[in-house]
């Protein structure tokens, strides 16, 4: 590793630290640690929403790397293969459908356990249809028509839902941060760990895939095993943090291409800290700059304002 990428690593650390005391300690309300409401409110809601904020960062971003690697797509992100959309269901089904049922007051835990369900469904059987097909570009179509048709039924259902419950979902779709408890960061960061370690894991792997998946064959890569597995990772960081915090828009896209930019490099042995890094920064600061105004900004709606121009960039310097 060139000395420049040294200084960019120590530099992204400090970052990365700064920001998240900032997102701690800096907010609406000037915080005074001998004041026992002031504490508690450090301990239950920033400490957990800054901790949210590094995670969702690192997963979605690392999500979308393997994504654009794996289908040599530019645009791929964590979302690509209808992993949100099935998450976004089971957020539906339990929200909109109960109030129709008449069953109120359905508990947070019941919204993420359903979109855990929904999540890991669709990862199910993007991963059963894996099997039966051999180029990643199908595979990258059947995701997308698997979200489509999520997508859809969740339309159908929003059609027929009755008002209150339509709120609520609308709410859970803009993303948020703070709704995270420690109890709830108990099961995410295992789901988190797990995706994480896989990820590692397929440094290598992932290096062969730059050249494509024949050339990836041809230095040794098992490419059926490392797409199931990449798949498996993406399923589990996408899926978890999307069940848990909504969804989160463009993180997952920009940040890979910030990455390589920044370090000029494509090997992953460098652009999977790289992302990770940046991926997590760049959320904290999302996160502080949507609690600057009177009313917080929903996440999604800043990330999209980070991510969108980038997102145009890659557009038209690909052309």
């Amino acid at each position: 590793m060139s000395n420049r990428n040294k200084i960019f690593f120590v530099c992204l650390s400090i970052s990365l630290i700064f920001f998240f005391l900032l997102d701690v300690f800096v907010g609406q309300i000037d915080l005074d640690l001998t004041n026992s409401l002031h504490r508690q409110v450090l301990f239950s809601l920033r400490l957990p929403k800054a901790i949210t904020a590094v995670i969702a960062g690192i997963g979605l971003s690392l999500s979308g790397l393997m994504m654009q690697t794996l289908f040599r797509n530019p645009l791929a992100g964590p979302y690509i293969l209808g992993v949100s959309s099935g998450a976004t269901l089971g957020v539906a089904a339990v929200l909109m459908v109960g109030a129709a049922l008449g069953i109120v007051g359905m508990s947070n835990w019941l919204s993420i356990m359903a979109a855990i369900i929904g999540s890991t469904l669709v990862l199910l059987l993007v991963l059963a249809i894996s099997h039966k097909i051999r180029h990643s570009v199908s595979l990258l179509i059947v995701g997308m028509m698997i979200g489509s048709m999520a997508s859809a039924v969740v339309n159908i259902i929003q059609n027929y839902a009755n008002p209150d419950a339509l709120k609520l979902f609308i709410v859970w779709t803009f993303g948020s941060l703070s709704a995270v408890t420690w109890q709830q960061l108990e099961i995410l960061v295992p789901i988190f760990f797990v995706g994480c370690v896989i990820a590692v894991c397929l440094i290598k792997p992932l290096n062969g895939l730059l050249m494509g998946e024949n050339q990836g064959r041809a230095l040794g890569v098992d490419v059926k095993k490392t797409r199931l597995l990449i798949i498996l990772s993406t399923g589990l960081l996408a899926g978890g943090i999307t069940a848990f915090t909504g969804p989160i828009a463009f993180i997952g896209i920009a940040v890979p291409h910030i990455a390589r930019g920044l370090f000029r490099s494509t090997t992953h042995n460098v652009i999977m800290p790289a992302t990770m890094l940046i991926g997590a920064t760049l959320l904290l600061v999302c996160d502080m700059l949507s609690g600057l105004t009177t009313y917080p900004l929903p996440i999604s709606t800043v990330t999209a304002l980070f991510g969108a121009p980038i997102v145009i960039w890659i557009i038209v310097k690909k052309k």
